[in-house]
Formats: C-alpha cells, structure tokens, sequence
C-alpha cells in the first residue's frame, strides 16, 4: 500500500483563552500540538485516546471544519489549508465526515429524502429525478427500506439514524470519510452492525477511513492502522496487530492493560495510570505524559522525546526508544 491519499504534517490547533476586564487573550488551549500522520488509499486508520486528547479537533480540521492555527494537510495532491472556503466546498465533495451524535448532525425539520439530496444540490449533480433515484439507492445500500425517504430523522433509532448519516456521507462518492465516534452512542449489539456496515460499504466503494473511537475493541475490530493520542500529540502509530501485541509507548501498555479481560480466572499484571490528565491550557514541559509514567527519567521533564520510526511503519514518540 503505498499511494498516499492524505498526508498531515505538524499540525496544530490552539484556542485562546480570554481573561481580564478587557477580554484580552491570557493564554491558549492547545488541543492539537504538533502531529503528522499520512493515510493511505483503501485502508482504515484509527485514531483513539481519552476525551479531550484533541482526536475529534483533529477530524474536524482535516474537514476545515476548524481552521488549523499551523501545519498543512495535504489531500490527493492539493493543500486543503491554502483553499479558499469555495474552493474547499468543491473539495468536500471527495471527503465526508460522519458524526457521533446521528440526531444532532441530522435536521429535524427536514424529511430524509431532502437531508440525503442536499449534496448533491450542493455540488450540481443530477436533475431531481436523478437524486431521488439515488437516494432510495443509497437507503438501500444502508439496510433501510426507499420507503423510509418520506419520514423525519426523529422517527428512526439511533442505529437507523447513523446509517442515515453514513448513507448521507455517500452521496457524493467520497474518496475518504472521518468518521468521528460513530458508533459510541449506540448499543453495544448496534455497535456491530453498523461497523460490519461500514466495512460492506469500504469494499463496494473502494473507500478511505479515519475512524475515531475512545474504544480500543471497536478500533481493533475495523482499523488496518491505529494512531494513539495524548494531550495533543501523537505517542504512537503502527499497524493493528502490532499495536495489540508489542505495544512500545507506556500510555499505549496503560490503555491495553485498562480493557477488561472477559475471563474472571485470567490474572495479568497492570499499570494502572495514577494522577490527572495535564491541563491543555498548560500542559507539562518533555513529554506530556511523563506526570503519569512509571518509566519516567530526568530527560522527559525536559525534552519533547522526537517522533520516529522505531521499527518499520511503527513510529513511536518516547525518549525510552531514543539513543
């Protein structure tokens, strides 16, 4: 796999933080500090980590959603960061995003039929016949019925209210689609479903994934490569199988060793994480997780351990793995 359908370097996105009698700037959160990635045609990157890593901030300007404060993401060969917001509407048409609330992201005022021919009014395509044509295709394609067309998002569940989301996402044959937390609102017996949906539709389509989940098993389950977060950065990146079985990075070893085992008998050694997660607003001098680490030395307080390639395609960001 090596064609190269999105690349991220050294991006970051800082909030300000307003103070004072005047409202003048007296800080800044920094939700994303500095993370390059690339992802590849045809696979599915996971990214994961505890609320308020900054993984969904990351999704949402890869989308221009948010306007990143520096670094670039290049998409297929153009510079999203450069486009003007016309420019942008046009790209969007070959990226999509699926969001965690299915209620939220949907308009209650609007019937199916109108939420899922939206796109394609947006970006001209088809005549009216057309787009209803293909919206009681693409229901299908999702597992609902073309019936369901005429009915509002408050008369379907959860579950059927994200396959609407996704279908709505397909309309205008993406090349890649974030979904952010899609399935961390359904049941857990939905949960599957809508993921083994997800990866039905990967293969028909021949589409591109970021998927964003706080759920290592969910991650697991559907992604090729898994990007780990922490404050802001980037800790460590690799393929599945390795991530699950020779995890490197210590915050990756505390996350594996706090999923449950479903076998009351297995008994295993765990790192239990101790201490709060840093503020983003000031977060520590090093490396950011060493408030938290068992491993920690005295050149993490002081030094911002590099991103690099420890093994192959396995880049972890730890002074443990430096020379």
């Amino acid at each position: 796999m090596t064609d190269v359908l999105l690349k991220v370097e050294n991006l970051k996105k800082y909030f300000p933080v307003s103070g004072g009698f005047f409202g003048k700037k007296v800080g800044e959160i920094k939700a994303v500090d500095d993370i390059s990635f690339a992802v590849h045609k045809g696979e599915t990157l996971g990214i994961v980590g505890e609320s308020g890593c900054g993984k969904s901030t990351v999704g949402r300007m890869l989308m221009r959603l948010l306007e990143p404060t520096d670094g670039k993401v290049i998409f297929d060969g153009a510079e999203l960061t450069s486009l003007s917001s016309t420019e942008m509407r046009k790209m969007r048409r070959e990226l999509q995003m699926v969001f965690q609330d299915p209620f939220a992201s949907l308009n209650p005022r609007h019937t199916i039929e109108k939420i899922l021919e939206e796109p394609l009014i947006v970006h001209n395509l088809g005549n009216s016949k057309e787009r209803k044509v293909k919206v009681a295709e693409m229901l299908e394609k999702v597992g609902l019925s073309s019936y369901h067309a005429k009915r509002y998002p408050h008369q379907f569940s959860g579950g059927q209210r994200q396959r609407i989301g996704i279908a709505r996402a397909l309309m205008t044959k993406p090349k890649l689609i974030i979904a952010d937390e899609p399935v961390s609102a359904l049941d857990v017996s939905i949960q599957s479903q809508v993921l083994n949906l997800l990866e039905d539709l990967q293969n028909e389509f021949g589409l591109t994934y970021i998927f964003i989940a706080h759920d290592l098993g969910v991650v697991r389950h559907i992604s090729d490569r898994v990007g780990v977060m922490y404050l802001g950065r980037l800790v460590e990146l690799c393929n599945g199988d390795s991530l699950y079985e020779e995890p490197l990075h210590p915050y990756t070893k505390a996350l594996l060793d706090a999923v449950p085992i479903p076998d009351p008998s297995a008994k295993k050694e765990k790192e239990l994480l101790k201490g709060e997660i840093p503020s983003a607003a000031n977060p520590p001098i090093g490396c950011a997780f060493h408030t938290r680490c068992s491993a920690c030395m005295d050149i993490c307080k002081m030094e911002k351990p590099i991103w690099k390639e420890i093994k192959q395609d396995h880049y972890v960001a730890c002074h443990l793995y430096n020379d």
